[in-house]
């Protein structure tokens, strides 16, 4: 049999037993069922079957279907002798740490804090005081459940399990918040975060606002606000992307570097690429959202190096599993996790076919290369981002062709920038004049596309089969469009 059959059989099974359960509450009775099912027809496969490896790899999947279902439901089971239940509704008074980096919006404050009992809140407060990982706080409010809202777009957003992925299940906002001391959280995470800081602190003195939150949000993924009309103007030029910290920008960046040093050979100029996302992952603090991210982005790199296409295949969906095995729940609750997923295929795999399309675009200055990898990756992530957002972009095709070209020379003036204001600010004040110059670019850009008219229209009901069914139209024309360049 196959070793290749029945690794795509136990990875799709899997991945479908986790996606299921995130919809149905399907339960450990139906693990069970699932499990003896899978270990009757293996048993009927080896022995009495003639069609012996279709048999195998059906009860293949349905084993690995259940250890999908038993993944999820593991991840679900929480503590139901919880005191912290009894106080929902109720006014509180909890310590606890901060265990992420503090983000703000809209003039408030958002701490993730573990309290006592080891449960995480969401915490919303005043910009100020100011407080920061691994802080030992005080918090009084109203202890209440995260509650699902709608869009501006009229879309239901999955609040609660979007919160719940990260075991977070509580919340207080217009909380009061007492510092009471520090550096209770891990040692390395708090130097990651201070020099964080400390980055984001010199580019703001070097740019001035927004530019200086865009920024932030490209190279570092600073959890400043861009305010609720720029984001919406992001939204409506299409060009959200780019500051979701998905593999989407993390690859292009990369990419980038591998551009700048074209000149070495191949080997250093992928080598750098890589680097240049570890040094990413880690300016970021390391968070699994970036680090996801970054594999994605590496696979990417991987497969350009390389040129081994089939081999990147297996990677692709390893790195996947490997994911959904540490936090199932961001299969369908991470919207980070599918852009870089969704980004990523259509790098590795859209690219090639639309680049056959695009013969007359000149090679010059990679125009084609940034061109095809647009035109792919919107292709793909379009039905996604409609389910989302429940919005189409017009201009989104032009807005993007015109604005990735600039981001890498951003990110790296940016981070010159910001490295020489440690040591001199006059020497960094040249190049944050570039950065801020390409920033305004960016916003211009991305200004003029969303105040064009029509520049953007609502969807309604664009629901969860349709999108399905349009990935799964996409997945054939893509083995199809494979099998008819071979043959050719």
């Amino acid at each position: 049999m196959p070793e290749q059959s029945k690794f795509y059989s136990c990875a799709i099974g899997f991945v479908l037993g986790i996606f299921s359960s995130s919809f149905f509450k399907l339960g450990f009775s139906f693990f069970l069922f699932l499990l003896v099912l899978s270990g009757l027809i293996f048993a009927w496969g080896k022995f009495f079957a003639k069609e012996k490896i279709t048999i195998i790899l059906l009860a293949i999947f349905i084993f690995s279907f259940s250890v999908g279902i038993l993944r999820y439901e593991i991840k679900g089971i929480r503590n139901e002798n919880n005191k912290i239940e009894s106080l929902v509704g109720e006014k509180v008074n909890l310590t606890g740490i901060i265990t992420d980096e503090p983000a703000v919006k809209d003039q408030t404050a958002q701490l993730i804090m573990t309290e006592d009992l080891g449960n995480k809140i969401l915490v919303s407060t005043s910009l100020f005081p100011t407080f920061k990982y691994g802080d030992l706080i005080k918090v009084a409010g109203k202890l209440e459940r995260p509650e699902n809202f709608e869009t501006d777009t009229g879309n239901s957003f999955d609040y609660v399990n979007y919160l719940a992925k990260d075991d977070i299940f509580y919340q207080i906002s217009f909380a009061k918040a007492e510092f009471i001391s520090a550096d209770h959280g891990s040692y390395i995470k708090n130097k990651l975060f201070a020099f964080k800081n400390a980055f984001t602190s010199k580019i703001n003195n070097l740019i001035k606002e927004p530019e200086s939150s865009l920024l932030g949000g490209l190279i570092l993924g600073a959890k400043n606000s861009l305010g609720k009309e720029l984001q919406t103007d992001f939204r409506i030029a299409g060009v959200s992307h780019i500051v979701a910290l998905s593999g989407y920008n993390i690859s292009i960046i990369a990419v980038g570097i591998m551009y700048v040093l074209a000149f070495l050979p191949k080997a250093f100029s992928l080598s750098f690429g890589v680097l240049g996302i570890l040094l990413f992952a880690i300016m970021t603090g390391g968070t699994a959202t970036v680090m996801r991210a970054s594999i994605m982005a590496l696979l990417v790199l991987l497969a350009k190096g390389t040129n081994r296409k089939y081999d990147i295949n297996r990677a692709l969906v390893l790195a996947g599993v490997f994911m959904l095995i540490q936090n199932p729940k961001i299969l369908v609750f991470d919207i980070s996790f599918q852009l870089s997923f969704l980004a990523t295929i259509a790098l590795i795999y859209i690219s090639p076919i639309v680049e056959k399309k695009m013969k007359f675009i000149t090679t010059k200055y990679k125009l084609r290369e940034i061109v095809v990898s647009t035109i792919a990756t919107q292709i793909f992530v379009l039905p996604f981002l409609i389910y989302k957002m429940g919005l189409i972009s017009i201009f989104g095709l032009f807005a993007n062709v015109l604005i990735l070209p600039v981001i890498p020379w951003v990110m790296l003036f940016g981070f010159i920038a910001g490295m020489l204001s440690f040591i001199s600010l006059f020497l960094a004040i040249p190049v944050a004049f570039i950065c801020s110059l390409l920033l305004s670019y960016m916003l211009k850009v991305i200004y003029l596309f969303s105040h064009l008219p029509f520049s953007s229209f609502s969807v309604e009901n664009f629901s969860l089969a349709l999108t399905v069914i349009i990935y799964i139209i996409l997945i054939f024309y893509i083995l199809y469009s494979q099998k008819k360049y071979e043959a050719s």
